[in-house]
């Protein structure tokens, strides 16, 4: 499978042109609200350091690209439309945006820091990023409850039948993937009553919130760092304690989508991620300056954080592991390191095995650590950057 990274921000912050900086797709960019009416799907990637090299081979990519040693493994790039405040009662998109948004594994924030937008993507100015960040997130925990509440009236109405909270909670639940054992687990860790009809209003906020962070993670892209007022703005509420548990990532996303087109020029040498670039052309005056204001914000910040974001969303808040289907023998069928798939953090060798095929998982017979050559059972839980090789009698 490839994860689903959800593209989330209220209208005219830049949502679509980080959209398009990550993956060169083409679509509408504007500063009016609703650019974006059907989500737009792309591929985008994240980095890690190739095996190969430590095997004395040459990748070959099946897919996605390798450039001196860097895999860029691709990811699903999903531009969700219709984030407004009352999403969740039906302004702006609401119900469509609510449902493309379920089909993502982890969100990342588009977030105007400069504050030159205001809740409804109008222009402005001393707008507060923070009133962004708190309605997108009020509105996901108000839609979490509304469903919460929904299953505890059903299990209100099947009190006397002798169901268990958890399995009537975790059906209603489903379509964010948690498990009754899981909603279980929230339940207990809030040191709540496993009795739904004994809580309160707040608690079930409560839950409902815990279940919503769980199971939609986010990374907040302060977008349009090149502006002195979000630098402020990124100083004051970066050491907020409120937000504390969100990941932060300074962005510029109209400085990636300009090297990219510069790149595509012939003008620059440069590769995603990079905190820095090489300009290979003679350029007018005007471009050069817009160049040398961007070198300027990659050397402050590392790179633009696009990329930065992406991998934050991918490793850092969901947690996966790139993993590399290996040859301890040195023979490859189809060329050296042709695959990197990215795996839960709990992942198996058998979860690798049926991960690369539900034949080769139902044959999986053991497998083998192509680093350290030696053998691994089922139950043996992967690293990030593995080599395996797996041994079934379906292959």
């Amino acid at each position: 499978m490839s994860y689903r990274i959800g593209l989330v921000g209220k209208p005219s912050v830049g949502k679509s042109t980080f959209f398009n900086a990550a993956t060169m797709n083409d679509v509408p960019e504007g500063a009016y609200p609703f650019t974006t009416i059907d989500p737009s799907i792309g591929e985008a990637y994240v980095r890690t350091r190739c095996a190969a090299p430590e095997f004395e081979e040459t990748c070959e990519p099946s897919t996605g690209v390798c450039e001196d040693g860097t895999r860029f493994v691709p990811v699903k790039l999903v531009d969700v439309a219709g984030l407004v405040p009352g999403a969740h009662e039906g302004r702006g998109l609401g119900n469509q945006f609510l449902t493309d948004l379920n089909e993502t594994d982890v969100l990342v924030h588009v977030v105007d820091f400069s504050g030159t937008t205001d809740p409804e993507g109008e222009p402005t100015e001393g707008h507060d990023p923070r009133r962004d960040i708190d309605f997108l997130e009020d509105e996901l925990d108000a839609w979490y409850l509304d469903i919460l509440e929904k299953g505890v009236r059903r299990y209100e109405d099947q009190y006397l039948s002798d169901v268990d909270p958890e399995d009537v909670l975790g059906e209603q639940l489903s379509a964010f993937a948690i498990s009754p054992a899981e909603i279980k687990q929230v339940i207990l860790s809030l040191d709540l009553s496993v009795a739904p009809l004994e809580w309160d209003a707040d608690e079930r906020k409560a839950l409902a919130r815990e279940i919503r962070t769980r199971t939609k993670p986010m990374v907040v892209a302060a977008n349009k760092m090149d502006t002195a007022a979000a630098r402020e703005n990124w100083e004051a509420i970066t050491t907020d304690p409120e937000y504390a548990h969100l990941e932060f990532v300074p962005v510029s996303a109209h400085a990636e989508k300009a090297l990219k087109n510069a790149t595509d020029q012939g003008a620059v040498e440069y590769t995603p991620g990079d905190a820095g670039f090489t300009v290979t052309a003679e350029l007018p005056a005007e471009q050069e300056a817009g160049l040398d204001r961007i070198h300027e914000f990659l050397d402050e910040f590392d790179g633009t954080g696009v990329q930065r974001a992406l991998e934050a969303a991918v490793f850092d808040v969901l947690g996966l592991k790139a993993v590399f289907p290996g040859s301890a023998s040195g023979t490859w069928s189809k060329g050296p390191f042709r695959d990197c798939f990215l795996l839960r953090p709990d992942a198996t060798a058998e979860d690798f095995a049926y991960h690369l095929h539900s034949d080769i998982g139902d044959g999986f017979l053991h497998a083998i650590d192509c680093r350290e050559d030696r053998q691994v059972g089922a139950a043996t839980v992967l690293d990030h950057r593995d080599v395996v090789e797996v041994v079934s009698t379906n292959q």
